[in-house]
């Protein structure tokens, strides 16, 4: 699509501002399917626990691997964001310990209950549910040491909105790990070709958009890969 801008913006040296303005506006609107997020919305837990967390997923067959390489350790807050059925908040609530703390994230509130239900039943008293929008993690600011994101960015219906608000929540310091499927012609799945909008570069240049900074790419999985970013400096 063209876009003619009148006489007097090109003249006034508009032009710069009003298409920084287009380009975010274009990337806020949502590229996703509208129901994507529609099994979330009353889903069934236990179904769901069956799918998660079942041998044959690979980030349920290494989630041990997956969470060591986070580097989280005791003591630490750690956000587990798309948290769904809990499978790694309950290992980084084990690993962060009683002075740590863990938040639950996810835009499903039976997912967050049904989370920090299980969690109490492990004695897991540092977990913490919170429910979110499509357009923010809704944490509080400078509040958490690692953000977590496993099968999860492909979902976010406003992604710079959504990484923004996790660039907001990240202590001086912090870090975001993203766990995503490789998708990539003539080798993953159909399901994933179908499913998971972008590819591996696009995701990377995507959250470099929102002012973080790609420091880790991890070759630990097959079938998905393991990025850790840093907030950028501010340029002045």
């Amino acid at each position: 699509m063209r876009l003619r801008l009148p006489l007097f913006m090109l003249c006034a040296g508009v032009l710069p501002g009003f298409l920084s303005v287009v380009q975010i506006s274009y990337a806020q609107e949502s590229a996703l399917p509208p129901d994507i997020n529609r099994h979330f919305i009353n889903p069934d837990f236990d179904v769901w626990t069956g799918r998660f967390e079942r041998p044959g997923r690979e980030v349920y067959d290494r989630r041990r691997d997956i969470v060591k390489a986070t580097g989280a350790t005791r003591g630490m807050t750690v956000a587990d964001v798309g948290a769904g059925t809990g499978l790694f908040t309950r290992l980084f609530s084990e690993t962060v310990g009683s002075a740590g703390k863990v938040y639950a994230v996810d835009i499903s509130q039976v997912f967050v209950d049904n989370i920090v239900r299980i969690s109490r039943e492990h004695g897991q008293a540092n977990v913490i549910g919170l429910v979110n929008t499509r357009r923010s993690v809704s944490l509080p600011a400078r509040s958490v040491d690692l953000v977590f994101l496993c099968d999860t960015y492909h979902h976010f219906e406003y992604p710079r909105d959504m990484m923004l608000s996790i660039r907001a929540a990240l202590k001086p310091g912090g870090s975001v790990v993203v766990v995503d499927f490789r998708k990539i012609p003539g080798v993953s799945s159909a399901w994933v070709m179908g499913h998971v909008r972008s590819n591996e570069a696009v995701v990377i240049e995507e959250i470099k958009s929102a002012g973080f900074k790609l420091v880790e790419d991890n070759d630990l999985l097959r079938t998905n890969y393991f990025l850790r970013f840093v907030s950028a400096p501010v340029k002045k």
